[in-house]
């Protein structure tokens, strides 16, 4: 249920984002005339070097930014910037901008709970959120004492116990060791029909992502299949990227 209108929260089965355009202060646009569709059950990874806009477009996605011209709409409807979006789950870059309870139990009920969950059923979500990402532990912890990795995954936790339909992942792997980053690969995939995944780490790109788009200075430049766009060395090569090596040699 929608807890502001008492309305059941009706299913996405389409994203679209029409000629969007964002510019911070004095800068030139990040978002430059950007349009994309994203259907039900697609798995998105968004690629490009820092500046490319990545994290710009999220924060435009998820109504923290407020565009300069475009429009994004959840299949028929507009959606208004800084409009509530029960549907949506994101996971920023710097967990530091999401951990801001006393403990990590209330950090990873809180958007369940502006969902309208209470009592048992609202510890029973955090409960099982915590365990999906192996951080049952540290429930009593404030967010403050944990190290940055335990940080992203309680950040993680936090998306899981809204249950959205969708979700932006924002260098979901950074400061993981390779044993987390083993343990975020699955809790991706099953996280959710449909998410969009910004990264650096092309080789969880390739695991997580069955689509991908290469952005550069606010621009889609490319648009295909994982493996398509990933092991395709000379367009990467064009804006600064490398294959990942599970692609090097092989033949697309």
């Amino acid at each position: 249920m929608n807890p502001e209108h008492g309305q059941p929260i009706q299913p996405i089965q389409q994203w679209r984002i029409e000629n969007l355009t964002f510019a911070y202060p004095h800068c030139p646009p990040s978002i430059h005339n950007l349009s994309l569709t994203v259907q039900t059950g697609e798995r998105i990874g968004i690629i490009g070097n820092n500046g490319a806009g990545k994290t710009t477009l999220f924060l435009l996605l998820a109504g923290i930014l407020t565009p300069l011209s475009g429009s994004l709409f959840w299949n028929d409807t507009e959606l208004q910037p800084g409009s509530w979006r029960p549907h949506l789950g994101v996971l920023l870059q710097n967990p530091d901008d999401q951990l801001f309870a006393s403990s990590v139990q209330e950090d990873v009920g809180f958007g369940a709970a502006n969902q309208g969950l209470r009592g048992h059923t609202l510890q029973e979500r955090v409960r099982e959120a915590l365990t999906l990402v192996g951080c049952e532990n540290l429930a009593a912890r404030p967010p403050h004492h944990l190290s940055g990795g335990e940080k992203r995954l309680v950040a993680l936790a936090g998306v899981l116990a809204m249950q959205p339909q969708i979700i932006l992942y924002d260098e979901p792997s950074a400061n993981l060791d390779c044993r987390s980053r083993r343990r975020l690969i699955p809790l991706i995939q099953d996280s959710c029909p449909t998410y969009l995944v910004a990264s650096h780490d092309l080789e969880l790109i390739r695991e997580v992502c069955k689509r991908v788009i290469l952005l550069d200075h606010g621009q889609i430049c490319a648009d295909g299949s994982t493996d398509r766009i990933l092991g395709d060395p000379q367009l990467l090569a064009r804006y600064d990227l490398e294959c990942p090596g599970s692609l090097r040699g092989m033949t697309i």
